[in-house]
């Protein structure tokens, strides 16, 4: 059974291992290490970042990122979410991504974008199946151990937060 709670200061090296593991993938994100703990909290909004928790062992988190510090884009926010390469399969992403849909609809935040390598079929099938739509396609944007890497840029707009 998955439980889903708000992720504290105290996960974080689970957290980080997590984030690590995605990291090695190689199809997770341009980052070649974890940041520390102060720069992860700082890049993260405060009140929108969860672990997935199995038998007492964070599974996998989920947090939002702002996108500007522009007053105009306060509701939208970029998503990252990751899951221990021993919980892969079990649909723990799904779940926390539809958990942070929620929550962050409830804190009007009414875009939620996400930056996807092309070839990472199941995080792309994870945020499609949750109303993630591709909308565009960054071409060469970063390197990756020397090689250069696409991103498709994918959207999900709320149709409750937002909306007046």
């Amino acid at each position: 059974m998955i439980n889903i709670r708000g992720l504290e200061p105290n996960d974080w090296n689970v957290i980080k291992t997590i984030y690590l593991e995605g990291i090695a993938t190689g199809q997770a994100t341009f980052q070649t290490d974890a940041p520390t703990w102060e720069d992860w909290d700082k890049g993260h909004l405060p009140n929108l970042r969860y672990v997935a928790v199995i038998d007492q062992q964070v599974a996998g988190w989920i947090a939002l990122s702002p996108v500007s510090g522009r007053c105009v884009y306060a509701g939208v926010a970029e998503v990252s979410v990751y899951v221990a390469e021993s919980y892969r399969g079990q649909k723990i992403g799904y779940q926390l991504l539809d958990f942070l849909i929620t929550e962050s609809e409830k804190q009007g935040i009414w875009t939620l974008q996400a930056g996807i390598f092309p070839e990472n079929l199941s995080s792309h099938s994870l945020h499609q199946r949750l109303g993630f739509r591709i909308i565009g396609f960054r071409e060469k944007v970063g390197k990756q151990h020397g090689i250069w890497r696409n991103v498709n840029l994918l959207e999900r707009r709320s149709k409750i937060a937002g909306t007046e």
